[in-house]
């Protein structure tokens, strides 16, 4: 039930459904194995939902680049089954290396994905070395197929600008969030791989893939401690879903193929809303695919729930021992970005206005939109109904209140913008001076002072004047921000300060 501007979550959806099917078909077509379609399936699922460069000609390098990654730890994989020390080992330095990727934007994010999963779907199928040339051939039909989904048969245009890459905080060495977050991860995965193995010798990976995956798109400890506990939300609601529905079917293919077209859509669909949805249908399809393998039973589902809360505790462990980035942190940087984007928002507006033929507010607009999704990302550990921190939480939501505030008007001065009969006088460049002044006293060290609202900006504006309006409006939000961004984090709130 979430917006879906321009339905591209709907068409990126049905777009995944036609891309894993191809992969699929043409597995089959050729004659290969059922353990190398599913896998071709995945690859296909993973090309098309982690590769996110900014432009096509990006997205096509990266695709192509995917089986640089994959084939070899494929290949490793494979061959240290029956070496279970120098495998885990193994499976660990990938770990850290796909999470150490991810300094190098959305490519590296994508590859350390893709390479990471290799690993993991090897140990789910319990792939062998005899099988690697057909699980070759399936990855690059599959990567063929996702592609001509893509690229050819359903490209889809970007309006926007993808996601910023997490996370924004500055630093080199252990301060570089990727760096700290690729110790992170590896320590939570070897806990859960320990662990996991003591429950389970066959079926341990599902711990260490839930201890990846958590770390995947979060920035803080907070974070990481709330996609942990949607993670499990998602995966008993799926395993509750997987009892009713996986095993009666008992691998029955026609059906089974069916729902699992269902939950491929269910995923892309819910995965930018809601993880714990997405979680769901993840877990339906491992349910459903473990009965095309003729292995499913309700244990097994008991089990998978078992590795899963492994997994997440693993990672709540990692991400407060381990050279912990608390929520504070990422969150005052995220919004920090969020005000500036403001600024130069307002600042290429009144360029427009005045007259220069090469001022865009738009993109900065758009990437206002993208940040304000990333500080909400950020601050949901704070906003979280468990969330113990009450005066956190109210300070949490005032802010998010009044950074949306800046967004409307944000768009309201845009709009105005395009306009080409607006027109620009000196109340403009003043206004704009004080929405700057303020982002400035916002952004600068702890001991800037915010410069008091004028008092034109208490009487609203005349309706002549939209541009002004929008700017008074933004500017009184804000001075309006001082208050829950310039007082301690664990301080009460005072409501009308």
């Amino acid at each position: 039930m979430a917006p879906d501007p321009g339905l591209m979550r709907l068409r990126n959806s049905l777009r995944a459904v036609v891309g894993v099917g191809l992969a699929v078909a043409a597995a089959q077509a050729v004659g290969l194995s059922l353990t190398a379609s599913i896998t071709g399936g995945l690859a296909a699922l993973l090309a098309l939902f982690t590769v996110l460069d900014a432009n096509v000609r990006a997205q096509r390098v990266t695709t192509a680049l995917l089986p640089v990654a994959g084939f070899p730890v494929l290949s490793v994989a494979t061959a240290l089954h029956d070496l279970p020390l120098v495998r885990d080992l193994a499976f660990l330095a990938v770990v850290f290396a796909g999470v150490y990727a991810r300094r190098w934007g959305p490519r590296g994010h994508a590859l350390g994905i893709f390479a990471f999963m290799n690993f993991f779907i090897t140990q789910f199928l319990h792939a062998v070395p005899a099988q690697l040339p057909e699980l070759f051939a399936a990855v690059g039909l599959a990567l063929l197929a996702a592609g001509a989904a893509r690229f050819v048969l359903w490209p889809i245009e970007r309006r926007t600008p993808p996601p910023a890459a997490p996370p924004g905080l500055p630093g080199t060495g252990l301060a570089r969030p990727t760096t700290r977050q690729a110790f992170q991860a590896t320590a939570a995965c070897a806990f859960a791989l320990g662990i996991g193995q003591a429950l389970s010798e066959d079926r341990w990976y599902w711990a260490v893939g839930t201890a990846w995956w958590i770390f995947v798109n979060t920035a803080s400890r907070g974070e990481t401690l709330v996609r942990g506990f949607r993670r499990v939300v998602g995966t008993v609601t799926g395993i509750a879903a997987g009892l009713l529905v996986a095993v009666p079917l008992h691998g029955a293919p026609a059906p089974t193929a069916a729902l699992v077209a269902v939950c491929v859509f269910g995923i892309f669909y819910t995965a930018a809303p809601s993880y714990s949805w997405m979680m769901f249908f993840v877990t339906v399809m491992a349910g459903l695919l473990y009965g095309l393998l003729g292995v499913l039973h309700p244990g097994l589902l008991l089990l998978r729930f078992q590795e899963t809360a492994i997994g997440a505790l693993g990672a709540a462990l990692a991400v407060v021992l381990v050279l912990p980035v608390t929520t504070h942190a990422a969150n005052d940087a995220w919004i920090q970005r969020a005000l500036h984007c403001v600024r130069a928002s307002t600042a290429a507006s009144l360029d427009r206005l005045a007259g220069h033929p090469h001022a865009d507010p738009a993109p900065h607009a758009a990437e206002l939109e993208l940040l304000l999704g990333r500080v909400r990302l950020a601050l949901a550990p704070l906003v979280h109904p468990l969330s113990p921190l009450r005066a956190r939480k109210a300070r949490a939501r005032q802010v998010l209140e009044l950074l949306d505030a800046c967004a409307r008007e944000v768009r309201g001065l845009v709009a105005v913008a395009a306009d080409p009969q607006a027109s620009h006088d000196a109340r403009l460049a003043a206004a704009c001076w004080r929405v700057e002044a303020a982002v400035e006293a916002l952004t600068a060290p702890q001991d800037g002072l915010l410069p008091a609202a004028p008092e034109s900006a208490s009487r609203p504006p005349a309706p002549a004047e939209p541009v002004l309006a929008h700017l008074h409006g933004l500017e009184h939000a804000l001075v309006a921000l001082h208050v829950p961004l310039r007082t301690h984090p664990r301080a009460p709130l005072v409501v009308g300060a």
